[in-house]
This record gives structure tokens, C-alpha cells and sequence, in this order.
């Protein structure tokens, strides 16, 4: 594939040597546009060095070739990382001032910018402004990452990692049908800790890898992607918005914010049935020779039944998840089906947990059902695979 990878000049410049790396290993041929400023954090040499090819600025250069016009008119996808504050806005106004602003109004190809700059940049409203613009021209503009920045700040703004972006990128050139395009899909995921005391929790053994799949993959598909993210084990994707929640409770108060305007809510989280009656507000001691506490549990909200009961938008599509194990009351398909009826949501999707399967995996191995508890789908594989046959079976009812 014929790859244009910009850089802007700003100090995470030299994440995207490695990201030249990741491309060049993959197989792909990438022409390297950096900004002039781009140039006093990483050389033109080393460009040049790991992708073959020349590197060129500005506009007068390769005249003959009308390189301002045919890089990006040759490009099959268009990278830019990192994206400052001042190319988000060059590119928002639609200025051709170098070769990279220049490349951006003439390609046709997915366009994808992974931001890079302080937090007070990012969320300065002339930003703001600017990548809502682009977005709203199709232009793919990630959220940055939060963590440590230049010096000692700390915040959004920090570019996400080179797999990451990679990974986000290429997902726009797959073979994925882009049935999900114009969508809104709200995705939870991984497991809630509700507190004990301030130290410990009642959990589960979920790492949130499936929730994040169906999220990698609805925003490939084309979707607007919210992920509320409770306690995972695994970064989240590039493209998605993402929420934290910790407990139940904010769980359920960030799905239901994030669903109003969903087109589907996909409940993958694995949401704790009950929590302690009370949290204690000091770590419990031991007290020698004398017995544990006791804890009294109450049952938590059912967020997946009253999002399939009250319907936050007409129309909206609600799909659920059931961790289940057989027992001598039923088999997994059949605690399943059950949970099918009683939740009212339009897919649950059941999947055996327990022994090896399951939570913290690299795979899964599921059952899709209806509303009424009829098979309309099986799927097994990598939980990318398993995500995929999720929405395709979702795509069938929005």
C-alpha cells in the first residue's frame, strides 16, 4: 500500500520513526512529508534512511514532478502523527503553505491525524473548533492519550502509541464493510469494582478485551464510538471516545449519558450482580483472634434490562453479553436462553467463562441469540473475529 506518513513538528516526532518502522515491517511503501519544523526534532536523514525514499518540505521542491500535487493524489492512506495545534488548524482552514497541508487538500484516500500537543492546546476551543471541522469532513482525527508530556505536565494531549495509530490507520484501508458508517455505537467494557473499604472490592476476573474488540472493529466499520471503559487490562483503541467508570453505578450513569443519541448499545461490560450495603470509610483491621466481617449484599441496577425496557432512543438497537457456566440446574445455552427472555434485549450474546475460557483470553467462543431465545448466530475465534460477527448481526436490525 502507498502510504503518505506527515510528521508536524513537535517533540512526539520521534514516535513516528517508530511508526515508519511498524509501516515498512508491515510491508507497505511510505513516503515520509514532515514539516520544516518537523525537521529540527528528527533529520531528514534518518526519513530517508528507513523509507527509501526522498523527503521533501515544501512546494518548490520536485517542481517538475508537481510533487505538491501527486503525492497525495498517489496515496492510498494518509497518516499524519504527530498532528500539533498548528497543522490541526492549517489543515481545518484548508491553507497549502507545504507539501503536508498541500497533500491533505488533494488526497481522496482515508485521511488520519493522531494529535500531539499540551493539554491546554488540545482543549483551547480554537482546537476544539478545528477538529470538530475536520471531523465533520470526514477526516479521522484521534483523541490524544493521556500521561506524561513534555517536562513534568501531565494530561491529554500526549500521542498515542505507534501500534496504536498503526493499527487505527490500516483499520480504515481494510476489507470490513463500512456498514456502520453515520452510526453512533456505545460499547462498556470490562468489569466494576464496587468498594468494601477504601483498599478492597468486590470484582471479576474480566479484562475487558472483548468490549475493546467491539470497539476497535465498530469504529473500523465506519461508527462513532463511545466506549465507557470500567476496570480493563488492555489499552484502549484509537478512534473511540472513551469514558472511566469504576463502580456499577457509574457505569450505569455513563452509558445511560453516552446512549440518548446511540444507535446501539452494546453492554459487553461484565457488571458486578451485587455490592456491599455499605462502604467502610477506613481500611477494616484484623482484630486477633476474632472473626471477619460479615458483609451484606444488595443487588445492583440492571442496567442491560432498563436500557432494553426504556429504549433512552427510538429505534436503538440494545445487544448484551451473558458470562455463564452449566450447572446441575441448566446448561450454559440454557441459562442463556432464560436470561434472553428476561432481559429484553434484541441480541445476548452468551459465551462460557470458567476453566481457561473466556475472561483474560486471547479468544472466545460464542452463541448469539434473539430477543426470544433463538439461535442466530455462533461465532469463534479471535475476539476481533467474535466482534465482527456481533455486528453483523447488528447491522441486520439498525
Amino acid at each position: 500500500m502507498r502510504i503518505v506518513l506527515g510528521v508536524a513538528g513537535g517533540i512526539a516526532a520521534y514516535k513516528a520513526v517508530l511508526l515508519l518502522r511498524l509501516l515498512r515491517e508491515d510491508g507497505h511503501a511510505v513516503r515520509v512529508v514532515p514539516t520544516r519544523a518537523a525537521l529540527e526534532f528528527v533529520g531528514r536523514a534518518t526519513w530517508e534512511a528507513l523509507s527509501g525514499q526522498p523527503v521533501t518540505t515544501d512546494v518548490f521542491e520536485d517542481v517538475d514532478q508537481v510533487a505538491h500535487v501527486a503525492v497525495g493524489k498517489q496515496a492510498e492512506l494518509v497518516i499524519v502523527a504527530p498532528a500539533t495545534a498548528d497543522l490541526l488548524a492549517r489543515a481545518a482552514t484548508g491553507q497549502a503553505d507545504d507539501l503536508l497541508t498541500a497533500t491533505l487538500l488533494v488526497a481522496r484516500c482515508p485521511v488520519l491525524l493522531a494529535p500531539a500537543m499540551h493539554t491546554e492546546m488540545w482543549e483551547h476551543p480554537a482546537t476544539v473548533a478545528n477538529v470538530a471541522t475536520l471531523r465533520s469532513r470526514g477526516v479521522h482525527v484521534l483523541d490524544p492519550a493521556a500521561g506524561r508530556l513534555t517536562g513534568t505536565d501531565t494530561g491529554p494531549g500526549r500521542l498515542p502509541e505507534p501500534d496504536e495509530i498503526a493499527a487505527a490507520a490500516l483499520a480504515l484501508v481494510t476489507d470490513r464493510p463500512q456498514d456502520l458508517a453515520g452510526r453512533h455505537v456505545v460499547v462498556s467494557a470490562g468489569g466494576t469494582r464496587e468498594p468494601i473499604d477504601p483498599v478492597r472490592f468486590l470484582g471479576n476476573r474480566s479484562s475487558g478485551r472483548q468490549g475493546v474488540a467491539l470497539a476497535r472493529t465498530a469504529y473500523a466499520r465506519g461508527a462513532r464510538v463511545t466506549l465507557v471503559a470500567a476496570n480493563i487490562d488492555v489499552p484502549v483503541p484509537a478512534g473511540a471516545d472513551v469514558v472511566r467508570a469504576e463502580t456499577g453505578a457509574e457505569l450505569r450513569d455513563a452509558v445511560r449519558a453516552a446512549a440518548k443519541d446511540a444507535d446501539v448499545v452494546v453492554m459487553a461490560a461484565a457488571v458486578a450482580d451485587f455490592r456491599p450495603r455499605t462502604s467502610a470509610e477506613s481500611k477494616i483491621k484484623k482484630v486477633a483472634g476474632g472473626a471477619g466481617p460479615v458483609l451484606e449484599l444488595v443487588e445492583t441496577v440492571d442496567i442491560l434490562a432498563e436500557l432494553a425496557h426504556e429504549r433512552l432512543r427510538a429505534d436503538q438497537v440494545v445487544v448484551g453479553f451473558a458470562a455463564e457456566t452449566g450447572d446441575d440446574t441448566g446448561s450454559v445455552l440454557e441459562h442463556g436462553r432464560a436470561k434472553a427472555l428476561r432481559k429484553g434485549a434484541d441480541l445476548l450474546v452468551v459465551n462460557a467463562v470458567g476453566g481457561g475460557r473466556g475472561f483474560g483470553t486471547e479468544a472466545n467462543d460464542v452463541t448469539i441469540l434473539d430477543g426470544s431465545g433463538a439461535v442466530v448466530g455462533t461465532a469463534a475465534g479471535s475476539k476481533d473475529e467474535v466482534a465482527d460477527a456481533v455486528w453483523d448481526a447488528v447491522v441486520e436490525r439498525v
